[in-house]
């Protein structure tokens, strides 16, 4: 029994070919008896080569017997990825895992020309791979045929919910035959994943790929801390102390990308960037320079690096903090991928130790602290490597031997090693310098800041408070320019009614009184006074009023009683009309006073 039993002929002899030995967990799965031609719920860690899975679950169903696709026929597939450049990645994949079977594959994605891939699909395609807007564009349009397709994949389904394709997915679904088989792969199996699979698929087998609760067993994990203003410096003595032959490095925004990018390539590094305001050709040219070996780091935002498969990528290097478990595990699962090991460094400022202890126990992942690593430390490395060369050479070709004992013959070997050596060091970016102040404690169980400099503080009083209006945003200036100190060296600030108090680091507190004592604060009627201890809790709070007849007890009141209502009956009262005329009265004096005025009659008088 060998590892392609169950397996179509063509694509069995493209894997041995490809220097298959083993199959991962999921592949395994999908080959199962009880996979056979049903509809699949899969759920597998990032990495774990699903992509081959569901390439070999679904040929049996394409060919459907046959050895080659036949010429001329509508798409028997159609796969579904969330991102460009990992439904080009796909069908990269599938042109060698398919090249005997003769299918033609064509991709539809956004970003690219529409009019050249209308034209691949009216030459004919039997296996088509495009992101969901994209296919649903050709769709409507009509240049898309969709009517006989046997299967449709769902490719990282959970990351395509994320970005907001439902509405195009369950587009596309509709649009397809009810007779397929309908594939969807997922990390996770959230609510909505399930409740989709329930409308879309028929009875499907759920398959969870073993090892699937041991998040990340192949990749090392490591938390460096460094000082906030050290980051970048850090970052670059990590690329040189594990000089990886294929680095990422992921950050927060589209600038941090373009600024430390820039960085690299001004340092010596071959980098390029990944990010969303990249074009399409240019996304594709930074990772074909990548896979060729011409660029050795790729500094990429989220969105743009996922579900990216770059081979030999031995390093992660997080430069800013994943805001949650699911994007580290995402972010680092671009390394250590189908049995490779690989290395994940989260970049750690000192402030952020807390957040990043929170994430590591959120995604269930152990990381070794260590602090980032030296000039000579990387010099050590470097040295290391350079020996393991030295020792891998090949014997010399005859050509070769020729110039070895022109060499040898004209120079000292003493003279030949040396040369080597300045050409290795030049080839090579020079380390940064850190700083070798002490690492704070910081006790990862609490996940708090660490920060132990008030420890032994001293307190102080200023003679306004919250009646005065005091705030803090007008206090700390008003301390910091009075005793000459910075706002690092001021601790708790606690305000009261008249007055407020805040606390100095103890180094600093005998010169802060001194020059306090010698300028005052510069405002008047504004005092500050050396207290020495802490405030207590209910310093400056109000008496409370005392009762006129003595301590008030709530106690001693007396019940309330309700007053009775006597409600009177409702008594209409007759119309009275009133009596009389209203008398006439002369106009003031002037023009026509004499003249008498008489009111109007009334209506029926």
């Amino acid at each position: 029994m060998t590892i392609f039993d169950n397996m179509v002929p063509a694509l069995a002899g493209a894997l041995a070919a490809r220097g298959y030995e083993t199959l991962t967990p999921v592949q395994t799965s999908v080959l199962a008896p009880e996979a056979s031609g049903v509809d699949l719920l899969v759920s597998a860690q990032t990495g774990s080569g699903k992509t081959v899975a569901f390439g070999i679950a679904i040929a049996p169903t394409l060919l459907d017997g046959r050895e080659r696709f036949t010429p001329g026929a509508a798409p028997s597939a159609v796969i579904i990825a969330p991102t460009r450049e990992l439904a080009i990645q796909v069908r990269r994949e599938f042109e060698w895992l398919y090249a005997a079977t003769g299918a033609r594959i064509a991709s539809c994605v956004g970003g690219m020309d529409m009019r050249k891939e209308r034209r691949a699909l009216d030459e004919g395609a039997d296996i088509v791979v495009g992101t969901p807007g994209r296919l649903r564009d050709h769709i409507t349009r009509g240049s898309l045929d969709i009517s006989g397709l046997r299967a449709v994949v769902l490719d990282e389904a959970d990351e395509m919910l994320d970005l907001g394709f439902r509405e195009d997915l369950e587009f596309i679904l509709a649009a397809a035959p009810q007779e397929r088989r309908t594939l969807l792969f997922s990390a996770t199996v959230p609510p909505q994943i399930a409740q989709m699979a329930k409308r879309f698929q028929r009875n499907a087998l759920r398959i969870t790929a073993a090892g699937e609760s041991r998040q990340h067993d192949d990749i090392e994990y490591r938390s460096v801390l460094v000082a906030p203003s050290e980051r970048e410096n850090a970052i670059i003595n990590t690329l040189l102390y594990f000089d990886a032959q294929s680095t990422m490095v992921f950050c927060a925004t589209r600038e941090a990308v373009k600024h430390f990018s820039a960085r690299l390539a001004n340092r010596g590094f071959a980098v390029v960037a990944l990010s969303g305001e990249l074009s399409q050709a240019e996304r594709n040219n930074a990772l074909q320079a990548m896979r060729d070996g011409r660029a050795r780091v790729c500094v990429a935002t989220d969105v743009a690096a996922r579900g990216i498969d770059l081979p030999n990528l031995d390093l992660v290097i997080h430069a800013d903090l994943p805001t949650n478990p699911d994007t580290l595990l995402h972010r680092s699962g671009r390394t250590g991928r189908a049995g490779r090991k690989g290395v994940c460094v989260l970049i750690v400022p000192f402030h952020r130790r807390g957040s990043a202890a929170r994430l590591l126990k959120l995604a269930k992942l152990e990381a070794t602290t260590q602090a980032a690593p030296g000039p000579a430390e990387i010099d050590a490395r470097n040295r290391e490597r350079m020996l393991a060369e030295l020792t891998d050479i090949e014997a010399a070709a005859e050509d070769e031997a020729t110039q070895v004992a022109e060499i040898l013959a004209a120079h000292s070997p003493e003279t030949i090693a040396l040369a080597w050596l300045r050409q290795q060091m030049a080839s090579r970016p020079a380390a940064e310098e850190l700083s070798d102040r002490p690492v704070p404690v910081f006790d990862a169980a609490k996940a708090e800041r660490p920060d132990n400099r008030f420890e032994s503080g001293v307190w102080f009083a200023v003679s306004v408070g919250r009646k005065h209006r005091a705030e803090p945003r007008w206090l700390l200036p008003l301390i910091c320019k009075a005793g000459r100190v910075t706002k690092r060296e001021i601790g708790s600030i606690r305000i009261f009614e008249n007055d407020s108090h805040f606390e100095i680091i103890s180094e600093r507190a005998d010169a802060f009184a001194a020059a306090v004592e010698e300028q005052g604060t510069g405002e008047k009627g504004v005092t500050i006074t050396r207290t020495g201890a802490a405030p207590a809790s209910d310093h400056g709070a109000k008496p409370k009023k005392q009762h006129r007849k003595g301590q008030y007890d709530p106690a001693d009141k007396p019940p309330f009683k309700k007053k009775a209502f006597e409600k009177k009956p409702y008594e209409k009262k007759p119309f009275e009309k009133r009596a009389g005329d209203k008398p006439a009265y002369d106009k003031p004096a002037g023009a026509g006073a004499a003249k008498k005025y008489k009111p109007k009659k009334r209506f029926g008088e």
